[in-house]
């Protein structure tokens, strides 16, 4: 911890608002320091390992994020604290600040250091990889201005569910629903790359209310259907955990389960980077794994609109989609039939029957020369969207790529965070 903290005996504690995060992972797979963690009802922040850096704090789409304490050392929140919150506590008063020694608010520092920050493992020697690094938090300098919190947790909006279909094969366990939700005369403007917020109905084992879900929007800008006011989602039947013990996720088969004509309560809309570049020049590479598809369909079917009425005929679209198998692809399957020249795309089986494993990374490299080019145009912009587990390998790749094409990595990826030409969605 900071000298000149333990000396003060005060911080400004970082804290994260239960009552209007969503719970959406961005805070904790941006921090670089490990500070933030999660249960099942609450994100939370370690008072011993923030170092308020501040990576965090653009990236949260709600606001959340961005609450401080002022607090004695010896008294700062505990994350065991902080998991039983529903709302913030509130601020000390000047007098309870007196109290506790503390005169003045200018003996405050930001935030105590951190002491010992859990760190991915890696070889002895060898400088830790950070992925997220390299993610950017400003949008492409060509996207449409985005229209975020319309409809906050605390004022949600109702949308109508006007079609769900089961797009996995039928006899597959690991169910793929494509949800179109109308909102009707009500204003929800969104564009590719955005997401929105559903609220299960009913409450949880301690009776409280259920916290939103967010889900990344599948369709374009002008509507599932052209002209509508609705928007489309993919969403997956969560039956188990990650590692692999029966669950039941209450959000997932809540709408997986919607009927057509079933209401639903709707906050949101989120995201202002992971939008997609307007100008005709621009390339788009898009690596995906399972739902994180939904975003690069969006940006798939707004390009082939605008292709169809003639309104752009430049600009690469290049997809990377890994499943486990061919029967879980969720969207890309009819796809196939595009034309070569509109779309290039590949996949990634990683459980096909009698075959060895392959992931996204893997058909990255086989794809060296022509992402080696794209990384020196300018106009490229790369989505990264699916489990953070393949975060890392994805942007190696990336790295490997460049390093074998006689780039420097490090201002390639400096460039690529710098003009919002990267951006990493991982949850």
């Amino acid at each position: 911890m900071d000298t000149a903290t333990i000396q003060l005996g005060v911080i400004k504690q970082h804290l994260i608002d239960p009552e209007i995060c969503i719970r959406c992972n961005t805070c904790e797979a941006t921090c670089p320091v490990n500070a933030i963690t999660h249960d099942d009802r609450n994100y939370v922040v370690r008072a011993d390992v923030c170092n308020g850096c501040m990576a965090c704090i653009s990236p949260c789409p709600t606001g959340s994020i961005d609450n401080w304490r002022t607090m004695p050392v010896a008294r700062a929140y505990s994350i065991e604290e902080q998991l039983t919150w529903d709302e913030l506590p509130a601020e000390l008063t000047p007098e309870q600040l007196e109290a506790e020694g503390i005169a003045s608010p200018d003996e405050v520092v930001i935030q105590a250091q951190a002491a010992a920050a859990p760190q991915p493992q890696s070889e002895p020697g060898e400088q830790v990889f950070n992925s997220a690094q390299y993610g950017a938090t400003v949008p492409p300098w060509s996207a449409a201005h985005a229209y975020t919190n319309l409809f906050p947790p605390k004022s949600p909006t109702t949308a109508t569910v006007v079609g769900n279909f089961n797009c996995t094969e039928a006899g597959y366990e690991n169910q793929t629903h494509h949800i179109v939700l109308d909102f009707g005369s009500m204003p929800f403007p969104v564009l590719e790359g955005q997401s929105i917020a559903i609220i299960p109905p009913g409450t949880d084992a301690n009776g409280k209310p259920h916290f939103a879900r967010q889900y990344s929007i599948a369709s374009p800008r002008n509507g599932e259907r052209p002209g509508y006011n609705n928007v489309s989602l993919t969403v997956k039947r969560v039956l188990q955990d990650h590692q692999g013990n029966p669950v039941r996720g209450v959000a997932s088969n809540y709408v997986c389960d919607l009927k057509v004509g079933d209401k639903v309560q709707v906050i949101g809309p989120f995201g202002t980077s992971f939008l997609m570049p307007n100008h005709p020049k621009s390339h788009i590479v898009m690596i995906c794994t399972g739902t994180g598809s939904a975003p690069m369909r969006a940006m798939t079917e707004w390009r082939r609109r605008l292709r169809k009425s003639g309104k752009f005929e430049s600009g690469k679209l290049l997809l990377f989609f890994g499943a486990r198998t061919q029967q879980e692809l969720p969207y890309f399957g009819p796809l196939q039939t595009l034309p070569k020249d509109f779309i290039d795309i590949n996949f990634a089986f990683s459980r096909t029957a009698g075959q060895p494993k392959r992931y996204v990374q893997d058909a990255m490299r086989e794809r060296a020369a022509d992402l080696a080019a794209l990384l020196k145009d300018g106009q490229t912009h790369f989505y990264v969207c699916g489990l953070k587990s393949m975060e890392e390998g994805v942007v190696l790749a990336l790295r490997d790529v460049a390093v074998e094409a006689g780039l420097d990595w490090d201002t390639v990826g400096a460039a690529l965070k710098r003009e919002g030409r990267l951006h990493l969605e991982t949850y």
